[in-house]
């Protein structure tokens, strides 16, 4: 094939034609289809990646990433901890002891998780409730809260709040729930309505007391790793038959999974944006055929092959396709830098966890969103490429 060749007729198509405008018109509305159609999926994905990296930060924070707890009739130590500090130097653990309790001031209650938990080893894991302490002193029956129900109990730094437990203490001839008042000593807030408006934490020895827990019993144990589905499988070899242990993503499986869902049907229906765009390829491209029939069948009948043909206008469509992925991928890079610079489109924090708008696109999201519209162009080409060469040369050259 003479490349020389073929690119000169490329280039020759390509140009502005005025007895038939219609075919440039159709050829610029599939570039910037394409183009347009790419601009909004590299930002769709973005979006969507930026609010599942959000969503995972947080969770990974409140939710921990590692937790070892006791299964039935099981016991989590003093003993089992010192073990696995000894054999996982590289992992920070932090105990800790939970009930449930109902938070209330005057005629207002609240649900809520209270956790007991040694604060210089919980604000090395936690970084949401080392913003919230940073240097205060939590001392007994002190606790922090989480900001939602901070607002919703109207409450102040200071004030004392009632906890009321569901282990009963027997007084006379009746059991009653165990109560015990508590000084607020600040909140903390890590932009999910779910941990802010159920969880607080005081000191250890506060809870112990309690709930009359035996010095080194703990309900569980938080660990922070790095790479916690690798080191998951190394500590679950470590623990005795009666203690399990669970990571953050395994308490979240099913959100994540509607998550990655959403994710792929958004792919798909943006996709069919470049689908419909590339169909102008097509019409463009069987309308130049059409329009140039007799100067097909001259270039056949002066020796050029049907191969050169039918890859002068497979690379006419590659390189409105082409043009149009390149220019695409710039103005979503673009929009990506504008919508992330700029305050142009604010969220509500108490709903999203966020005010700005998360944005964040994966290698292999634009390498899948590349590939798609490569994928799509090339079968969109091949057709009308294939019709140019069935262009019959007696016929045309007799009549035409």
């Amino acid at each position: 094939m003479d490349k020389k060749f073929i690119f000169y007729i490329v280039k020759r198509y390509l140009r502005f034609d005025r007895e038939q405008p219609f075919i440039f018109l159709s050829a610029l509305l599939a570039f910037l289809g394409i183009a347009v159609g790419v601009m909004v999926l590299i930002i769709a994905m973005a979006i969507m990646n930026g609010f599942d990296k959000e969503f995972e930060k947080k969770l990974f924070t409140m939710n921990y990433p590692l937790t070892i707890y006791p299964k039935l009739l099981g016991s989590v130590n003093e003993n089992l901890l010192q073990k696995l500090e000894r054999k996982f130097p590289n992992l920070l653990f932090s105990p800790y002891i939970t009930t449930q309790a109902i938070v209330k001031k005057d005629d207002i209650m609240e649900g809520s998780i209270l956790f007991g938990v040694d604060f210089e080893k919980e604000k090395k894991i936690n970084e949401v409730l080392r913003d919230a302490v940073k240097d205060k002193k939590i001392g007994r029956f002190e606790v922090i809260v989480g900001k939602e129900m901070f607002d919703r109990l109207y409450l102040s730094e200071g004030e004392k709040v009632m906890f009321i437990f569901t282990k009963t203490d027997p007084s006379g001839f009746a059991l009653t729930p165990l109560i015990k008042r508590f000084t607020i000593k600040g909140y903390f807030k890590s932009g999910l309505i779910a941990y802010d408006k159920t969880y607080a934490y005081t000191t250890m020895e506060s809870l112990r007391k309690i709930l009359r827990v035996k010095k080194g019993e703990f309900s569980g144990i938080h660990i922070y790793s790095k790479e916690p589905q690798k080191d998951i499988v190394k500590i679950k070899e470590s623990l005795p038959s009666d203690v399990g242990i669970i990571g953050w993503w395994q308490q979240n499986r099913n959100f994540f999974a509607a998550l990655a869902m959403e994710k792929r049907a958004l792919f798909i229906v943006l996709m069919l944006i470049i689908l419909i765009a590339s169909l102008n390829i097509v019409s463009s491209l069987l309308m130049t055929v059409m329009n140039r029939r007799k100067e097909i069948a001259l270039l056949l009948s002066l020796g050029a092959t049907k191969k050169e043909i039918k890859s002068i206008f497979f690379y006419l469509g590659s390189i409105i396709g082409g043009v149009g992925i390149v220019c695409g991928i710039a103005l979503g890079f673009l929009g990506i830098y504008i919508l992330g610079s700029f305050d142009i489109v604010k969220l509500p924090a108490d709903v999203y966890g966020t005010s700005k708008l998360p944005l964040e696109l994966s290698f292999i999201d634009l390498y899948s969103i590349i590939l798609g519209a490569v994928f799509i162009i090339i079968l969109s080409s091949y057709y009308p490429a294939k019709k140019a060469t069935e262009v019959n040369i007696i016929n045309v050259l007799r009549n035409e």
